[in-house]
């Protein structure tokens, strides 16, 4: 059943990326030049760290996304928007997550840059618990929203430091949230 309406969702959430891909000219962005995956990250975080939550669960997260190629939307505030895939694995057993969504980086001269993200997570949390040291995520699928300051080290190479949030907006009947702040490794290709 629950596999069942996770499908459903993706499935749904697949064919509206797909619409808004066709209305906005993405695919037309995705022929042009370079690379089709413009970076890649690994690093590690505190998982379930704050600040907008209470700490319940333990452990670090591993984490691996990929940057797809830029597509020119703000272009003029120097800034890049990217698609991008990830996974956060809790190495204690915890909340583990695969997410997608957009993230915008908005270059501050040749070394530093921030950014923001937005989009969409899948975890194999707990929906209810009675277990203290469990989150109550209510839902499946939640949203996802980052925020990091980096920099770049070589043409290729940056250091990041980031903070993101799962929670489901209260759409669901329960809604504690999780953050993870942590380190990555970026190489642009």
């Amino acid at each position: 059943m629950v596999i069942n309406r996770f499908a459903t969702r993706a499935s749904a959430a697949f064919a509206f990326g797909a619409l808004l891909a066709s209305a906005t000219g993405l695919g037309d962005s995705f022929a042009a030049e370079g690379p089709f995956i413009s970076e890649a990250r690994l690093g590690a975080a505190y998982h379930d760290s704050g600040p907008f939550s209470h700490s319940k669960e333990k452990g670090a997260d591993i984490n691996a996304e990929v940057l797809f190629r830029d597509l020119h939307w703000l272009k003029r505030w120097n800034a890049e928007v990217r698609p991008h895939f990830g996974l956060s694995a809790n190495t204690s057993g915890d909340t583990s997550q695969l997410y997608a969504g957009l993230t915008a980086t908005f270059h501050l001269g040749e070394r530093f840059f921030v950014e923001g993200s937005v989009g969409g997570s899948a975890h194999d949390g707990k929906h209810h618990s009675d277990d203290p040291h469990r989150k109550e995520l209510g839902c499946t699928v939640l949203f996802r929203e980052s925020a990091a300051f980096g920099i770049n080290v070589t043409e290729h190479s940056n250091f990041e430091v980031y903070l993101d949030h799962i929670s489901n907006a209260n759409i669901c009947s329960k809604n504690e949230g999780l953050e993870t702040l942590g380190v990555r490794y970026g190489y642009r290709f």
